[in-house]
């Protein structure tokens, strides 16, 4: 009995033994550390999408000034207003000329930035911010060339393309330069430094940057001055629906919605719900589907996330005006 025990003993520590070498030999290879695999061609060309200032990276597509404005409404006005001067603390799109040397200079996209590549390059990788990359290439061209307009960079017959995409030249252009200092190492904290552990974030500049959007909103406690009677909203009885609903306004709905942008009524504020909800839930969907402009604001259809369905935008309006009525 002994003596098998010892052979197996010893059977195993050969084993890992090669183990372990094969695993030293594959680890002295360069770029090799035992794990992983090199991404394909097609991998690779999926996270490939950036654009050059000289065009390259750019797809095949077109897009009008025309087109671009109607797209605009509806899935960019909403944070970066109707003419490009934003919503709130969203950031400007359009003006801000000659005011670079100024103490309060206004970075906008005709006044600052140097290359029109960078403009198409962000609407396409991260726009609208519901729904980043959902837009095709004729729709991120129609949507520059209309910003590019707001800008008067372009005349409203302009038709963006990948053929005259080079010919724009942005009024910021010779703006920037090579820095041509050589890099540097601050040795500041290479001793005594502070440990991470100790250090806490104890409070922000209030309202520089609008992240209420990704908190969780807080309800009012502002009192109830719906007659219930007479607004009579859809029962919600199925939970797997308020499930959608509640997940839809989360990811496409909250940042209007959870702090009144683009005048939008704030989930829970029962005085701001009280007239939407009066003109009935199918007037409520209609214009979540289609959008809607008011004389305080502006519903973008499917609050600027194109992918929903019908179904979802219902469960949404019904999630909605549950919460708030």
């Amino acid at each position: 009995m002994f003596s098998c025990l010892k052979k197996i003993i010893f059977i195993t520590t050969v084993v890992i033994a090669q183990l372990s070498l094969s695993q030293t030999v594959l680890a002295q290879e360069s770029g090799y550390y035992g794990y992983g695999r090199t991404a394909t061609d097609v991998e690779i060309a999926g996270w490939d999408i950036d654009v050059r200032p000289d065009g390259k990276g750019l797809p095949a597509g077109s897009g009008s000034v025309s087109v671009g404005e109607e797209l605009y409404e509806a899935k960019c006005a909403v944070c970066h207003g109707l003419f490009g001067e934003g919503e709130g603390r969203w950031p400007k799109l359009a003006g801000g000329f000659d005011t670079l040397d100024e103490d309060r200079p206004e970075k906008t996209v005709g006044s600052y930035w140097p290359y029109a590549s960078t403009l198409w390059d962000y609407i396409h990788r991260a726009m609208p911010f519901t729904a980043p990359q959902s837009l095709s290439d004729d729709e991120t061209y129609a949507i520059t060339a209309y910003v590019l307009y707001l800008n008067d960079i372009v005349d409203e017959e302009f038709e963006l393309s990948q053929a005259n995409f080079t010919e724009i030249e942005m009024p910021n252009k010779d703006g920037f330069f090579v820095d041509s200092r050589p890099d540097v190492n601050n040795p500041a904290c290479f001793e005594n430094c502070k440990d991470p552990k100790t250090i806490k974030v104890t409070s922000a500049i209030k309202g520089i940057t609008p992240l209420k959007h990704i908190a969780e909103v807080k309800k009012t406690s502002k009192k109830d001055v719906l007659d219930k009677e007479t607004i009579q909203p859809k029962s919600i009885t199925d939970e797997e629906q308020m499930k959608v609903g509640s997940r839809v306004y989360k990811s496409s709905c909250v940042i209007c919605h959870g702090q009144g942008n683009a005048g939008a009524p704030i989930l829970g504020d029962k005085t701001m719900w009280q007239s939407r909800i009066s003109q009935g839930l199918d007037q409520l969907e209609k214009h979540a589907w289609e959008g809607f402009t008011g004389e305080t604001g502006v519903m973008p259809a499917k609050g600027g996330n194109t992918a929903l369905t019908k179904e979802e935008i219902a469960a949404t309006v019904m999630y909605m005006v549950e919460k708030s009525h």
